[in-house]
C-alpha cells in the first residue's frame, strides 16, 4: 500500500511534465510515437507478405502496436480536447489543416476497428475467422489509405519536431522533454508486456493445418 501510495505523487508529477511542455510538447509526443509507429508498421507489412509463415511475428507486432497506437491516440486526443474546450494556448495554436481533420475521425474508427477485430480472431481461432476476418482486412486496407494520408500531411514538419524532441534538458528544450520519452518507452512496454502475456494464444493460428484452404488466409 505504501508503494502504490508513493508511486501516485509520481505519476502526478509525470503527468504535469508532460502537460507543461504545452502545445509544442503534445506536438513532440505524437511525431516520436508516429515514428515509431512506422517502423513497426514496416515490420507489420513484411508479416502480411507471408502470414501463413509470419503469423506468429504477426500477431505478436500487432499486439506490440496497442500500446504506442493508444499512446498516439491519446495524444491526439488530449489536442482535439483542448482546442475545442476553448484552452488559450491550443486555440492561438489552432486546429490542424483541414485535410487532416477531415481524415482525423476515419483514422480513429478504422485503429478501433483494425485492433478490436484482430483480438476477436485471435480469440476465436481460424475455425471462425469468416466475418471477424473480413471485417480485419477490410479495416486494415481502410487503415493503411487514411494513415498513410494522414502521415504525408504531417511529414513537413516532422524532421524539426523530432529534432525538438531529442532535446531532454528542460533548459534547453520544450519542458517535459523526458516524461515523453517515458511515455514512449511505457506504451512500447506496456505493448510488449501484453503480447507476451497472450503468445500461449498464439497456437491455433501457428499449429499445423490452421489454414487448410489457401484461398481463405
Amino acid at each position: 500500500m505504501e508503494s502504490s501510495a508513493a508511486s501516485r505523487p509520481r505519476a502526478l508529477a509525470r503527468g504535469r511534465s508532460l502537460r507543461r511542455g504545452g502545445t509544442n510538447g503534445n506536438e513532440q509526443l505524437t511525431a516520436i510515437t508516429s515514428v515509431l509507429l512506422i517502423v513497426l508498421l514496416a515490420v507489420l507489412g513484411v508479416t502480411i507478405l507471408r502470414v501463413r509463415q509470419l503469423m506468429w511475428l504477426h500477431l505478436f507486432v500487432g499486439l506490440l502496436l496497442v500500446g504506442p497506437v493508444g499512446l498516439k491516440m491519446g495524444s491526439t486526443g488530449y489536442r482535439f480536447a483542448r482546442y475545442y474546450t476553448r484552452n488559450s494556448t491550443y486555440r492561438t495554436k489552432g486546429p490542424p489543416p483541414p485535410l487532416l481533420r477531415l481524415l482525423a475521425p476515419g483514422v480513429v474508427l478504422s485503429t478501433v476497428i483494425v485492433f478490436v477485430s484482430g483480438l476477436v480472431l485471435l480469440f476465436a481461432g481460424p475455425a471462425q475467422r469468416g466475418t471477424p476476418l473480413l471485417i480485419h482486412k477490410a479495416s486494415f486496407i481502410l487503415w493503411i489509405g487514411v494513415t498513410a494520408l494522414h502521415v504525408l500531411g504531417h511529414l513537413p514538419g516532422l524532421g524539426s519536431t523530432l529534432r525538438g524532441a531529442a532535446a531532454v534538458r528542460e533548459d534547453v528544450g520544450v519542458p517535459g522533454g523526458s516524461s515523453r520519452w517515458l511515455a514512449l518507452a511505457g506504451a512500447l512496454v506496456a505493448g510488449l508486456v501484453l503480447a507476451i502475456v497472450l503468445i500461449p494464444d498464439f497456437h491455433t493460428w501457428t499449429a499445423s493445418g490452421a489454414f487448410p484452404n489457401h484461398h481463405d488466409q
